[in-house]
C-alpha cells in the first residue's frame, strides 16, 4: 500500500467498475476518507511477521460436534401407535400440490 494515493481519477475508475454514478460532492467527500483508510492499512507493513506461519483462519478450526453413536430407536409400529394419521405404515400428512 506504500505510495498509493487515491485521486479523482482512481475513484472514477473504481466507480465505473462498480457501476456507480458519483456526484462531484461525493467524490470530494470520499477522497480524504479513502486516503485515510489506505494510511491505516499501511501500518500493517510495519508489523514484524518473521517466523510467523501464514494462516487463513484467525482461530483454530475444530469439530465441536460429538461422535455419532448408534443407539436403539423406535420401531415403525411404536412410532405410529399414537397417531390416527397413518397409511401403509407411514405418517399421513396434508396433500402438497
Amino acid at each position: 500500500m506504500k505510495g498509493v494515493k487515491v485521486d479523482k481519477e482512481l475513484i472514477l475508475k473504481v466507480a465505473q467498475n462498480a457501476r456507480l454514478e458519483l456526484s462531484e460532492a461525493e467524490i470530494e467527500e470520499f477522497l480524504p476518507q479513502l486516503n485515510e483508510v489506505l494510511e491505516f492499512f499501511s501500518h500493517i507493513d510495519l508489523v514484524d511477521t518473521k517466523g510467523i506461519e501464514p494462516s487463513m483462519q484467525p482461530v483454530e478450526l475444530r469439530n465441536v460436534l460429538r461422535e455419532d453413536v448408534v443407539k436403539p430407536s423406535l420401531s415403525q409400529e411404536d412410532a405410529l401407535k399414537n397417531t390416527e394419521h397413518k397409511k401403509d405404515s407411514y405418517f399421513k400428512g396434508p396433500r402438497a400440490v
